[in-house]
């Protein structure tokens, strides 16, 4: 399960932004990432809750900004956005499509807080 370590990365930033800019404590965080990611956000927020106990992130919310899948059909010349990726263009069947989006790494977008 790599969200265990992608919720130890998460925190590190978290302490980091913490010593450049003092805060109590961190209310939500905004996550960015790929449907294809392989990121469970189910696990992401579990992980998150039993990492996250005695440090200043306990009991944030954690919100999710998943991006979706796109591909470029090089017959049909167009961009599309199908539930997933299967290789095949949703609209004429060809096989020339190019995956686009959604496979993005997990980025922190936004951070609140409270406190000095």
């Amino acid at each position: 399960m790599h969200e265990l370590s992608l919720v130890q990365s998460l925190l590190e930033i978290v302490e980091e932004q913490a010593r450049k800019t003092p805060f109590e404590t961190v209310n939500s965080l905004l996550l960015s990432f790929g449907r294809l990611s392989c990121i469970d956000p189910q696990a992401l927020r579990f992980a998150f809750s039993v990492q996250s106990q005695g440090t200043r992130a306990e009991g944030a919310v954690l919100r999710f900004d998943i991006r979706p899948v796109t591909v470029y059909c090089l017959n049909c010349e167009k961009e599309l956005s199908p539930p997933s990726f299967t290789g095949e263009c949703p609209d004429c069947g060809g096989s020339e499509v190019l995956l686009t989006g959604g496979t993005e790494e997990m980025k922190l977008i936004e951070m609140e807080v409270d406190g000095c």
